[in-house]
């Protein structure tokens, strides 16, 4: 592989690399051994589930059990080292680009994987939207540093005039030959990979992308991770390069959901006394499907959220506005000001619950039933959120702005555990 990166600011460089993938004869199925990414893993029963599924599940890699951090990130690298030994996982004869498709029902997404150069958030290539935590862009770093490979791919997109050229005429000429895998899992998702390997294709793919600018859609700590990893290490090396999906979202549009929240030591009952006077606050004994679309009705006038966990739903909006001129940021684009997740965390869990933001008070659920679920078997609230468009997500990206973390959740998530790359084939 050719580690010399681009230079600064001309866009989007994606090159080809030998892909880890799983050998069909030593697992049971693929969809068995695949997983949701890391942070999409509803724990513990999401990762109980995953583990049971097959002993190979890409689980034990990207979250894998032991009683101290150092112990996790070494029990995935011998894991690792032992699946390739025993060929579970093999590494493909010849560096590839990969097209990825994800089918289900009219939702239809393809893209390109490959190993991005990466660019800091300054030269605006690639740009991220919301901030990270510290402590997970350590841990991530920490596994991929120990098992020296990037498990699974960051989702990111880009947008093209919306034409059958360039990458997406390549993506679309290599969807009529037949897969490399093809499977479906039991989200009712199918998924199939194509490799690339045509000096032809490779050039036009790199042609179309090299004056692209892409968008964070879903992975920002592991970006961030990336970052930190490059830096370790001395220039050039594969570490300059992280894995990627790249979907052109003007051919492929992708869906926008929320992240909830669930806070594990605030009861549904004290959150809403708490409320009094600053939020209107209406129970609702319906059904979630009719609670979700009174968050879509209210979301649409303004701040809105959905509280659960006792039994009913709570909807809260209409906050007073010298409350939130007094607890949200002045120095901000008033797009910014304005989201759910900005006067969530600026205004609730910072000024009215006092909240921390750490795991043990909060968790971040993208499924709506698990959350919850989760906060009536837990005795907390759960925090439903309703989702932010994606334009408005990408100009505030294009400002340099960055939104609360788990602001949005792009869709649908590539599965992890089809492609992996590792920096010591590279």
């Amino acid at each position: 592989m050719n580690t010399e990166g681009p230079a600064a600011n001309d866009g989007l460089h994606l090159i080809p690399f030998r892909g880890l993938r799983y050998v069909p004869e030593r697992v049971g199925s693929l969809a068995a051994v695949t997983s949701p990414p890391y942070d999409v893993v509803v724990r513990p029963d999401g990762l109980l589930h995953l583990e049971s599924a097959d002993p190979h599940n890409i689980v034990r890699l990207i979250l894998p059990q032991a009683t101290t951090a150092s112990a996790r990130h070494q029990q995935a690298a011998e894991t690792l080292t032992r699946w390739l030994a025993d060929g579970v996982l093999a590494a493909d004869p010849e560096p590839a680009l990969y097209v990825y498709e994800q089918r289900q029902g009219d939702i239809l997404q393809r893209g390109v994987i490959g190993a991005l150069a990466l660019s800091e958030p300054s030269e605006g290539v690639v740009l991220p939207h919301e901030d990270v935590m510290p402590d997970i862009v350590a841990d991530r770093a920490a596994l991929m540093r120990t098992t020296a490979a990037n498990l699974e791919p960051l989702l990111l997109t880009y947008r093209s005039m919306g034409s059958a050229t360039g990458a997406t005429a390549v993506v679309e000429r290599t969807v009529l030959r037949s897969p490399l895998l093809a499977t479906t899992t039991e989200d009712g998702f199918s998924h199939r990979l194509w490799s690339v390997t045509d000096a032809a294709d490779l050039a036009e793919i790199h042609a179309d992308l090299s004056d692209r600018q892409a968008l964070i859609a879903d992975g920002h700590h592991r970006w961030a991770t990336y970052l930190r990893l490059r830096a370790e290490h001395s220039s050039p090396s594969p570490w300059n390069y992280g894995l990627v999906l790249l979907v052109d979202t003007a051919r492929y549009p992708l869906r926008v959901r929320a992240i909830h929240r669930l806070l594990h030591r605030l009861p549904v009952s004290e959150a809403l006394a708490a409320l009094t006077g600053t939020f209107r606050v209406q129970r609702l004994e319906v059904p979630l499907p009719q609670a979700l679309e009174a968050l879509a009705d209210a979301a649409a006038e303004g701040n809105a959220f959905l509280l659960a966990g006792d039994g009913a739903f709570h909807l809260v909006d209409r906050p007073d506005p010298g409350l939130l001129s007094r607890t949200v940021r002045a120095d901000r684009p008033e797009a910014w000001r304005t989201l759910d997740a900005t006067v969530l965390h600026s205004t609730l869990l910072d000024d009215i619950w006092r909240i921390p933001d750490t795991p043990e008070h909060i968790a971040y659920i993208h499924d709506t039933e698990a959350v919850v679920t989760q906060a009536e078997l837990r005795g907390g609230t759960a925090v439903l959120m309703h989702p932010v468009r994606e334009e408005v997500v990408r100009d505030l990206a294009r400002e340099g702005v960055t939104m609360p973390r788990k602001s949005t959740s792009f869709g649908p998530k590539p599965a992890t555990g089809l492609v992996l790359r590792s920096l010591a084939l590279d």
